[in-house]
């Protein structure tokens, strides 16, 4: 049996959508307020409706949106010249971490990551490309693959992205405090690289081991890594019955479908 084209419409509107609740979440960690992130919201609905018939089964419609997303969170904050405030770049984070000395207060960082007003003040701190990372996969739980998809990078890429967004995030969420034991073999540095993909169980029984070592004996890393570990907890926490779609909102993105152009045969 055949679909139409009308059935056609009213299905993609459906699963649109469904897909609504992790669109809004993503949208207000993109956006610098509530009016704008329903306007991005709005403004992926239309881009998508409206380039429907450029939809492939490659990659599931859900990273087709958040792609959609995506790209036009980097335009608008390029037209708005954004500039995160007190923040670092991608290698100055690096920098900042590869000091032996750095490290932070873990519980002041998870007492802030669980302050929901606190944990979005610091991600909106953070650039946009290393804050996409950290939250489609620490807060919508997509593998690094799907991000690197949304993105448009190379896995590798989209890696270092996750990693020096966590730093920022646990950074921005820290009062930060000093101290270290020169007495632990392996260079803070050379742990810390290794903790994103720690993680994510990324890393070969070897590294696991010499990092896992290293935690047990340095006095500086192990507030970081659970101030990571917390943070990203605090993320996946984040979903809550406030992100249940209007049904108000749900009508009017089906009638957008009805109201525009045919697909094509």
């Amino acid at each position: 049996m055949v679909m139409g084209l009308s059935d056609r419409r009213a299905d993609l509107m459906t699963l649109i959508v469904e897909e609504l609740p992790g669109l809004r979440r993503y949208a207000r960690t993109l956006s610098p307020d509530e009016q704008s992130a329903e306007d991005l919201t709005q403004d992926t609905v239309v881009r998508a409706i409206e380039n429907r018939a450029s939809f492939e089964d490659r990659s599931s419609l859900a990273t087709w949106l958040h792609r959609i997303m995506h790209n036009l969170a980097i335009d608008a904050s390029r037209r708005r010249r954004e500039v995160p405030a007190d923040t670092v770049d991608g290698e100055g984070i690096e920098v900042m971490w590869r000091d032996d000395s750095y490290t932070v207060d873990s519980a002041v960082v998870i007492e802030h990551a669980h302050d929901r007003q606190a944990l979005q003040d610091a991600l909106l701190n953070i650039p946009l490309i290393y804050r996409s990372a950290v939250v489609l996969h620490d807060a919508e739980g997509l593998p690094m693959s799907t991000v690197a998809d949304i993105q448009q990078i190379g896995l590798p890429a989209a890696k270092q992205r996750l990693r020096r967004g966590r730093m920022m995030l646990v950074t921005a969420l820290s009062d930060g405090v000093s101290g270290h034991d020169t007495s632990v073999p392996m260079r803070c540095w050379d742990a810390r690289k290794l903790v994103s993909e720690y993680m994510n169980d990324d890393l070969t029984r070897r590294e696991r081991g010499l990092l896992e070592q290293h935690l047990s004996g340095c006095p500086t890393c192990p507030p970081l890594y659970a101030g990571l570990v917390g943070v990203r907890e605090a993320l996946g926490a984040q979903r809550d019955p406030d992100d249940a779609v209007p049904a108000a909102v749900a009508d009017r993105i089906r009638q957008l479908g009805q109201d525009s152009t045919p697909l094509p045969d």
